[in-house]
């Protein structure tokens, strides 16, 4: 699932820049890069990365060479999975069990991953949850449960990032300080009726992102966010499960396709490359063109 060539189909020999054995995968200097999508050399962390689109995006950083702090909150299990499939595949990664609402499991996270492997280049923030109901049914707890895991749990994660990224000094293999991808949802602009407090943590995090953005960039920090659109994963089999459901999603989507795992992973793996150098406080949809409200494709 994960061949040996860079993104651009080259061969490549395994990476010779990181070495995580027995826990340790301390960065050394990388000579040259095979080409700008290369993470050769660098270190990222992606959480929620057990299962979806954050193992989706895992796989990718992998395969283009980086050390890839996996976390997850409750799936044990299923993290341990993605770390052997990506070892298997000659990349370096290692799981890392934090609830991303949680100020002190963060540190200890991070703390994790830095004392294994050295440094942190690239944060994916993609860990998230829903708990839908109607509005006027919906509890404080369904309400805080979310924001805090969707919105207060990006908030914990790219300041402890920021941080580290300006601690740690220059980055030798990336020509930014640090890189962080938010992963949202094209529901931070498009409104979701029965789900107000998803759809309140992504238009947070859109702003979230810009901020942090604008006041990090004279660092030479990029951060950038990726919205999905409707993607086929484990979580939301039932928009497309059926011919009927299947059909009636279509409807929302111009490009004719359901998205897939990795059409998002190639997206975060451009926003964490070199390739994307200038690009900051962006947000890029993956969405097959729902934002671009087909129902009016026709006048409305």
């Amino acid at each position: 699932m994960f061949p040996r060539s860079d993104p651009m189909g080259h061969a490549r020999e395994p990476p010779a820049s990181l070495g995580c054995g027995n826990g340790s995968c301390r960065t050394r200097p990388v000579a040259a890069f095979p080409d700008r999508l290369s993470l050769h050399g660098q270190v990222a962390l992606v959480t929620g990365a057990a299962t979806g689109i954050g193992a989706g995006i895992a796989a990718a950083l992998a395969e283009a060479g980086a050390a890839v702090g996996v976390n997850y909150r409750g799936s044990r299990a299923a993290a341990e999975s993605m770390v052997a499939r990506i070892g298997q595949a000659g990349g370096r990664a290692l799981a890392l069990q934090a609830d991303v609402s949680k100020e002190s499991e963060v540190l200890a996270m991070f703390d994790r991953l830095t004392q294994a492997c050295g440094r942190l280049d690239i944060l994916v923030a993609n860990a998230g949850i829903q708990r839908d109901a109607a509005f006027t049914d919906m509890s404080v707890d369904q309400w805080d449960a979310v924001i805090a895991s969707n919105l207060t749990g990006q908030f914990l994660c790219v300041r402890e990032a920021v941080r580290r990224f300006v601690a740690q000094g220059p980055a030798p293999a990336s020509r930014a300080l640090g890189k962080v991808i938010c992963v949202s949802s094209v529901h931070d602009i498009v409104p979701w009726a029965g789900r107000v407090n998803y759809a309140a943590s992504k238009g947070g995090v859109a702003m979230l992102m810009r901020s942090v953005a604008q006041e990090v960039a004279p660092r030479r920090i990029r951060i950038n966010a990726v919205s999905p659109g409707a993607i086929r994963t484990g979580i939301n089999e039932a928009a497309w499960d059926s011919p009927e459901a299947s059909r009636e999603l279509l409807e929302l989507i111009p490009y004719g396709r359901i998205g897939e795992v990795d059409d998002v992973a190639r997206a975060a793996l451009w926003l964490a490359s070199d390739d994307s150098d200038y690009v900051t406080g962006a947000t890029l949809y993956v969405d097959g063109g729902m934002t671009l409200y087909p129902a009016f494709a026709d006048g409305g």
